[in-house]
């Protein structure tokens, strides 16, 4: 057996030991440290961290609304009333709203990218994303605007909160989790903020219950 068999024997012995039954039992073994007292409303907190994120933010109790309400808001930016969403959002009423609504995978002529979220974290105004075939990390990163429909049911307190309700919907976790919390920055050059430096120049969250 050569050094790379040995390595990849390792590897499989290693990964044979992670059942989910071990984990929960290293994660019960090892408690949580301290954290901060939860906020006694979680969607206005999120709200208001999100604001000060530079997100954008609209509220709707009727999910229906969330095409219109998307429609005002790209002819305020004098953006194009197109964008392409997850499959699981193509029922919405986009016609009736005058957008363009395609349900793929987005490229890099989308202007807009429609997604849901797993949840979104109150404590820093964050979206939680799982990727997967119905759920392209594309649709978030690629295009210039990402929105993003939140149900305020899934919005938890902490980040630790948000990993603990993967663990409980999945036996396996997604093969990617990605993290957002408002548009893409960086201040690298002169230390002068500059939006979508690496992704989405803004980002609308649309809070609706699913």
């Amino acid at each position: 057996m050569n050094a790379r068999e040995k390595i990849l024997g390792r590897i499989r012995h290693a990964t044979d030991d992670t059942s989910a039954g071990t984990i929960e039992q290293y994660l019960a073994q090892h408690p949580r440290g301290p954290l901060p007292p939860p906020p006694e409303d979680l969607v206005a907190h999120f709200v208001e961290r999100a604001l000060k994120l530079s997100s954008d933010v609209l509220e709707t109790n009727d999910r229906a609304e969330v095409p219109a309400l998307l429609a005002r808001y790209l002819t305020e930016k004098t953006l194009p009333l197109s964008a392409v969403c997850w499959p699981s959002l193509a029922e919405l009423p986009w016609i009736q709203a005058g957008i363009d609504m395609q349900s793929r995978p987005a490229n890099d002529h989308d202007a807009s990218g429609v997604t849901a979220a797993f949840c979104a974290i109150a404590e820093t105004g964050t979206l939680m994303m799982l990727g997967g075939a119905e759920t392209p990390a594309t649709t978030s990163l690629l295009p210039e605007t990402h929105v993003a429909i939140v149900d305020p049911n899934r919005i938890v307190a902490t980040m630790e909160d948000a990993w603990d309700l993967l663990r409980r919907e999945f036996k396996q976790p997604p093969r990617t989790v990605n993290f957002i919390s408002g548009p893409s920055r960086t201040a690298d050059i002169e230390q002068t903020v500059t939006l979508g430096a690496h992704g989405p120049y803004r980002v609308l969250l649309i809070l609706a219950h699913a």
